[in-house]
Order: structure tokens, then C-alpha cells, then sequence
């Protein structure tokens, strides 16, 4: 049986962990652009998956620029230095700590790093994605105080995934809930704050 031709890898790529950052990037660079990204965005279904592939990505022939979006998660300093440990590899170095408005290092391929949310707090895609829940909404006091009287003993979340709970409360208030991606494709979730802008910012740098 003739199977067709693969595909040619694509030359400029973002590495992400999971679905969610795939598609709120995706849309937040939609909304932003009014196109899709000119970039290819790669799943990589967890970080242990992305930490490893980063030395083949960089290697692929033709690649141009190699993206990688990671969470912070609880010490921002132990995931950089895992970022950095497999871009030495490569004889990739990159500066002693993330530059806060998002890491670029110049060279063939281009490699541009962002811990989220921010490059410089612990959290994850969740503490970014807060960020875009307008001023003044009205529902956001009240998905956090409906979170925030669940008793200890009734959680089945800890309490560093609180924030993520109070998110996916006000998410599930919304007129036709959605996940964030989606939120931020129907305009639930503005695009026009400074961190926003930030990640951006940085996108167009790196890809651009």
C-alpha cells in the first residue's frame, strides 16, 4: 500500500506541555492577529516529554527558531535550570535567569524560553490565564468565595490548585462554558492586559 509523504518538519515550532497552552496561545495569537499562528505548536503531553525532546527539536534540519513554554510551578529557578541543563547539550547558553519579558537567545536555531505566567513568579498557565478575567467582573468574587467555602475536608484539590479551581468555577458561569482556550476565542477573557501583551510581545519577537 502507497502511504503518502510525510510532511517536512516545520521550521519554526513552540514546544508546550499540554493541550490547554496549545490552544490558549493559539487563540490569544487569533484574537491578537486575526490569523492563526505562522508557527507550528507542538503538544509535547507533559514536561518530563518536553525537557527530553528539546535536544532533538533543536537538531531537526531546516529548524529556524525553537520555542519552549513551560509552567514556573513552584520554583521558577529549579525549572530554568532544567531548561538550561538540556540546552547545554547542544552548546546552547542561555542567561543565568529568565529575562522577565521572556527569553531570547540568538543563533541558528533560535530559541526563545517563557515560564509562566510571568517568567519571574511561581504558577502555572492558570495564574496567566487569571490575569485575562476583566475588571470589575462581577462573577469572579463570587467563584472565588464559592471555591473558597468548599470545607478542607471536601476538597479533592490541594491547595496550591485553588486558583485553578476558582478559574474553572468562573469558567463554568459563563453563558456557553468553555475551557480557557475557547474563553479567550469567544471573548470571555480579555487580551489587552500588560502580561498579555507581554507574551505577545515575545511571540512576535521570537517568531517575527
Amino acid at each position: 500500500m502507497n502511504r503518502p509523504p510525510s510532511s517536512p518538519p516545520a521550521p519554526r515550532i513552540l514546544l508546550v506541555e499540554g493541550a490547554d497552552d496549545k490552544h490558549v496561545v493559539r487563540q490569544l495569537f487569533c484574537r491578537r492577529h486575526q490569523s492563526p499562528p505562522d508557527f507550528s505548536i507542538e503538544d509535547k503531553e507533559g514536561i518530563d516529554k518536553l525537557l527530553s525532546s528539546i535536544e532533538v527539536e533543536i537538531k531537526v534540519s531546516g529548524r529556524q527558531t525553537v520555542g519552549i513554554l513551560v509552567d514556573a510551578n513552584d520554583e521558577v529557578d529549579k525549572r530554568w535550570n532544567a531548561i538550561i541543563g538540556q540546552l547545554s547539550k547542544v552548546g546552547i547558553q542561555p542567561p543565568v535567569s529568565p529575562d522577565p519579558a521572556g527569553t531570547i537567545i540568538p543563533g541558528t536555531p533560535r530559541v526563545g524560553i517563557w515560564l509562566m505566567p510571568d517568567n519571574e513568579s511561581p504558577g502555572e498557565l492558570e495564574n496567566f490565564v487569571v490575569q485575562m478575567i476583566p475588571h470589575e467582573d462581577p462573577v469572579w468574587p463570587l467563584s472565588r468565595d464559592y471555591i473558597d467555602g468548599i470545607p478542607r475536608e471536601g476538597r479533592k484539590f490541594s491547595a496550591k490548585k485553588e486558583l485553578r479551581a476558582q478559574l474553572y468555577a468562573w469558567l463554568a458561569a459563563r453563558e456557553d462554558p468553555r475551557r480557557m482556550g475557547l474563553a479567550i476565542g469567544a471573548g470571555d477573557l480579555g487580551i489587552d492586559g500588560d502580561l498579555s501583551q507581554k507574551f505577545v510581545d515575545w511571540l512576535a519577537q521570537l517568531f517575527g
